[in-house]
């Protein structure tokens, strides 16, 4: 190999290692704005009547772990001195059978969680969105229906708040 290809080889090679350290990346997908630092999230009333006394708490903690874990936010204890803040409402709440077996018995119900959420930042007039987020998960009715029944809601909370947490940083 010549010199002049050598040359350029290791240019080239050096080019590579050296421009991805020159690029802002997130392994979590998000790049908050320096100027926002903290987030609140108060409980969502729950317009649902589910019969279940805590989603209101369950979805709380699972929006709060997302926006704390999954970035740099911290939590604020009340919206005046809040950066951003998400707050909405559980709307629905729907158990149902989702597949029917020989005997024309549902082994499959289906959890569906409807959430109307909106995200903002404080130095904003309008909201970046206000809408509606659905979470859904199966379980078997015939091994544990109560158990199954509970961790159904709680893996349709858990997409609610991996939907709205993705949503609200998207535009960052």
């Amino acid at each position: 190999m010549n010199s002049n290809k050598r040359s350029f080889l290791i240019v080239v090679i050096l080019l590579a290692l050296t421009i991805p350290a020159c690029v802002q990346y997130s392994f979590t997908g998000t790049s908050i704005p320096s100027d926002v630092r903290n987030i609140y999230i108060p409980f969502f009333p729950d317009n649902s009547q589910s019969g279940l006394g805590d989603l209101s708490d369950r979805l709380n903690n699972a929006l709060i772990n997302r926006f704390v874990n999954q970035s740099r936010l911290s939590l604020n204890n009340d919206r005046e001195g809040a950066d951003s803040w998400m707050e909405g409402t559980i709307q629905s709440y729907r158990n149902r059978p989702f597949s029917v077996g020989g005997d024309e018995q549902a082994n499959l119900n289906e959890i569906q969680i409807v959430v109307r959420a909106t995200f903002q930042f404080a130095r904003d007039d309008q909201p970046e969105y206000s809408k509606n987020f659905t979470g859904s998960a199966t379980y078997d009715v015939l091994q544990n229906p109560v158990d199954g029944e509970l961790e159904a809601a709680e893996a349709a909370l858990q997409q609610i708040a991996n939907n709205a947490f993705n949503d609200a940083v998207s535009n960052w």
